[in-house]
Formats: C-alpha cells, structure tokens, sequence
C-alpha cells in the first residue's frame, strides 16, 4: 500500500488470463468462450516476470474460468514467488476440499466468487443453491480470504437474491460485497427504485471492507456519472490470452500493446491519458486501483497525448 501511494510509475494491480474458456455460460458476460486452450504454463510464467519488472504489487487470475488450467497452483506459486500478492476470481463450480487446500499451498492469498442470484435461471447458474456446499467447503478449508461478490442490475430478475448471499457470506466469515452489473461495453445500465434500494442496504452490510471506500458506485446506482481519473494502462491493466495489455476486461483493444513490450512510457502515457468510457464505468477493480491517484496527476485526452508517446498497436476486441 506504501510503494503504491508514493510511486506513480508502476503498475498496482493487474488481471491476467490464463485460459479463456469456462465451463458456465452466462448471459450478460463477454469475457469466455467454450473452445480455447490453455496459455502454455511457460509463457504465462514469462508475463509474470515481466510484471514484476515493471514493478507489480497485485496479480488476480480470472477468465473464462482460471481453474481450467491445469498448471494453476504452479503459475500462483511462480507469482508469489516473485514477492507478488495472488488473486483468483472463479465462478466456484470446480472447487473442492482438495482443490482448495492444494491453492492453500500454491500460496493464494484472495479469491472472490460472484453469485448472482439464489435458484439458477436462465441469466445465471452462478446461484447459491448450487454454490453453497462449495462455500462450505471453502469455509472450512481455505487459508486465504474470500470475498463473495452479489450483482444488481443487467437482468438479474430478483434483485433481493444480492442481500439473501451477502448475508450468508458473513455467515460462514466471509467478505461480502456488491456489484452493478455492466453493458457490453462495461458502462451503466441504471438500476430501477428497488434495485438501488437492495445496493444501499447491501452497501450497509460490508461497511468493514475496503470497498466501502466506493463511492463511484454510490453515483453510479443513481445513474450519474463520475468525474474521476481512471488510471487503466497505468496502475491497472488487462493482460488477455494473447499477451497484450488492455485497459480492463470492458475495453480490450487499448493500448492493445504487447506485454513484452510494454515499457515505463507506456505506463506514464497512459497514466495521464483520459478514458472516454471512465464517466459511466462499473468496473471497480479500477475505481479501487485509482484511489491511489485520484488527486494527483492530471490527464488529458489521448488526441492530446504527444504523438511519440501514443500507442504503436491497436486491436479490434469483444469490448468497445
């Protein structure tokens, strides 16, 4: 927390994608597919290093469905070694008490679950019926803290199903949070009267978590935008399946650069560089990440960014 609030010129927190294939098939998402291979464990390894490089505090693994790789625990192994922190965001479906207790010793430090509703529909499977058993488990074995994470919003059908999973998250001593489900686009669909109404008193349960801290959200469940300065490219990135840095899951095909060849420039460019999609975001690893620097370090627009410092590939993805 120290090294990122002091220095500016390394990166915080980073996603990467070890596998974009998952086993679920979620409506609203845009993040999977049900035919890619793994990332061969040695280039996944290779990104970590150059991460570390450039100075990285935090890596979370996501997808698709991370535990799809089968050289997982070695590729969180490798991170931690690099002195790096270890997230895991999983839809929970694969996970057992050997499974868990095998992320135990790979030395994961975080892993999130999102649920979004209680009784499986045709928006979502991730639902609590089938999900509790694996939080069970999860509660007795894991040594690593988990956070389970309710939706609101984006045509979840039962926007009191969030309060009924917060609830039993804290039950079983886990974090619980909540989150507004976002576009194609990762931008705001606003929440109806009862939406907002189940986000605030959901917001209420996880006043001893970090994201309490989170008032973009608050703006965002009365449907304003926010004026901040999304840090993405910078103290946040997205490195996909093929190696390139992204601004988030929502915006893949920005800067759209090669990790390999992502440099400090890169960093600094797109540290002060304005993102046109930042005013209505709902993607809150970012708003998180730029906290850090939300009064510092004022941005521009990329057309003003100077040309030897914009960036030398782009790419065409799923997002905007």
């Amino acid at each position: 927390m120290l090294k990122g609030g002091l220095f500016t010129g390394h990166p915080i927190m980073a996603h990467i994608i070890p596998i974009r294939r998952c086993n679920l098939s979620c409506t609203y998402c845009n993040e999977y597919d049900d035919s890619s291979k793994p990332v061969p464990t040695e280039v996944l390894i290779d990104r970590i290093n150059r991460l570390a490089e450039l100075g990285l505090s935090i890596l979370t693994f996501s997808g698709g469905e991370p535990l799809l790789h089968p050289d997982l625990d070695q590729i969180i192994r490798a991170t931690r070694n690099r002195g790096i922190l270890t997230g895991l965001i999983t839809n929970g479906y694969l996970l057992t008490a050997d499974r868990v207790q095998r992320l135990n010793r790979a030395g994961l430090d975080h892993l999130q679950i999102s649920i979004d509703n209680v009784m499986p529909d045709d928006v979502s499977k991730k639902s609590l019926k089938v999900l509790d058993k694996k939080l069970q488990i999860l509660a007795e074995h894991a040594h690593f803290h988990v956070n389970i994470n309710s939706v609101v919003g984006g045509g979840i059908h039962n926007p009191d199903d969030a309060l009924t999973v917060g609830r039993r998250a804290l039950e079983l001593g886990f974090s619980a949070t909540v989150g507004i489900i976002h576009d194609g686009d990762g931008q705001l669909r606003p929440l109806g009267e009862r939406e907002r109404n189940i986000y605030h008193q959901m917001k209420a349960l996880e006043n001893r978590h970090f994201a309490r801290l989170n008032f973009f959200q608050d703006a965002i469940a009365q449907g304003r935008a926010n004026r901040w300065r999304c840090r993405a490219g910078a103290r946040y990135m997205y490195i996909c399946e093929d190696g390139l840095v992204h601004y988030c899951s929502q915006q893949r095909g920005y800067p759209g650069k090669p990790l390999e060849q992502y440099t400090r420039d890169d960093i600094r460019r797109e540290y002060l560089t304005e993102k046109s999609c930042a005013p209505y975001c709902t993607v809150s690893c970012v708003h998180y990440i730029s906290y850090f620097d939300f009064w510092r370090g004022k941005q521009m627009l990329r057309t003003e960014v100077p040309e030897h410092q914009k960036p030398l590939v782009n790419i065409t993805g799923s997002g905007k």
